[in-house]
């Protein structure tokens, strides 16, 4: 599917965001709000995605925010002839098989490059396979790594720029609602079992547990704990998660930076979280948020305890005290000079660059 507009000087793009997608989660967003960005400096844009999956909700996202985006017909054969043609003045990869794909594609074609890598936990074989030929061929692009962890673990070098997303220019205001959430994928890193498990010693205590998000896991869970975690599915718009939740609770066993905890944060809600992946960098203990021992249950009970407890007035200063977290180092207009940097020092000529982009 090829959506019209966003095209560069004399119609060539000026960057082509690649990955391999069939739904929505962390990167997509990331690469949303990146696109988006980029446009508003009057960059021509494309998302690209390798193969198609099938129905893609993240599609409508993309075309609500008026990014053009492309699929084609998958492997690496169809991706070199789309680079050599469209010729867009650099290609950004993100996720494994973008970034072993598109790397050699740009080499081949002339195509300056760059891959942001965003996974904090090592898949299990043969993705593990993968994500080691992923951080080997990283040799051949600039690197971005979202999270001073993940940039370690590559065998070169890598600029940490963290997620990004809109932050409003003031903190939000009024009351949240008594209700813990967990807004990410269903799988074992992410932890959805240890939100179920403490939804349920909460049981009558007043607060509420819903959760957001879709995946392996989900449908045990659901039949398990459906009495005590009201379960929304994937929500393809976060905005209409945040106002529902007063504290996001990610019990997370493998980060890397994850992105629900900064949208959280520019939303003005605090962050109970496993001192996992860049989450120590995100949250300072009792101000912005709450941390504890990965997979440790006692300790996650007593932060929830801990945020249940404040009155009114100290949920308040929390929640800003998240919003100047996200507003200070998260924000769009803090981060995109920096990934226009690392395009630069790749070998891209972009057009402009001081436009306003928060």
């Amino acid at each position: 599917m090829t959506v019209a507009g966003g095209g560069g000087r004399q119609g060539q793009d000026d960057v082509w965001l690649l990955v391999d997608s069939s739904t929505v989660g962390g990167i997509e967003t990331h690469m949303g709000v990146l696109a988006a960005a980029l446009m508003r400096q009057g960059l021509g844009v494309r998302v690209i995605l390798i193969a198609d999956h099938g129905a893609n909700p993240w599609f409508a996202q993309l075309d609500a925010a008026g990014v053009p985006h492309r699929t084609l017909s998958g492997g690496f054969k169809g991706l070199l002839a789309a680079l050599k043609a469209a010729r867009p003045r650099i290609l950004h990869t993100h996720g494994y098989k973008a970034g072993i794909l598109g790397r050699l594609a740009a080499k081949l074609a002339g195509v300056p490059c760059v891959s942001t890598f965003h996974a904090g936990e090592r898949g299990r074989f043969p993705v593990s396979l993968y994500q080691t030929l992923d951080s080997w061929t990283s040799c051949l692009a600039r690197r971005i790594a979202v999270s001073r962890p993940i940039a370690e673990g590559l065998p070169f070098a890598a600029e940490v720029i963290g997620n990004f997303v809109p932050v409003p220019a003031a903190p939000p205001h009024g009351a949240r609602p008594d209700t813990v959430g967990f807004v990410g994928r269903f799988s074992h890193e992410k932890g959805p079992d240890l939100f179920c498990a403490l939804a349920e010693k909460f049981a009558g205590s007043g607060l509420a547990f819903e959760a957001f998000g879709d995946g392996a896991m989900r449908p045990e869970l659901q039949a398990k704990t459906g009495a005590a975690v009201q379960f929304h599915g994937l929500v393809t718009t976060p905005g209409a998660i945040w106002p529902r939740i007063g504290l996001l609770l990610m019990p997370s066993r493998a980060e890397g930076l994850p992105l629900a905890a900064i949208e959280a944060m520019a939303a003005g809600i605090p962050v109970a979280a496993s001192a996992v992946g860049a989450l120590p960098d995100l949250i300072r203990q009792g101000e912005n948020g709450y941390l504890f021992p990965a997979g440790d249950l006692d300790a996650m009970e007593s932060a929830v305890r801990a945020w249940a407890g404040l009155d009114a007035a100290a949920r308040a200063a929390m929640g800003e005290a998240a919003w100047r977290t996200a507003r200070a180092g998260y924000a769009v207009d803090v981060l995109l000079p920096k990934v226009r940097a690392v395009y630069a020092a790749a070998g891209a000529r972009l057009p402009g660059g001081d436009s306003a982009v928060s």
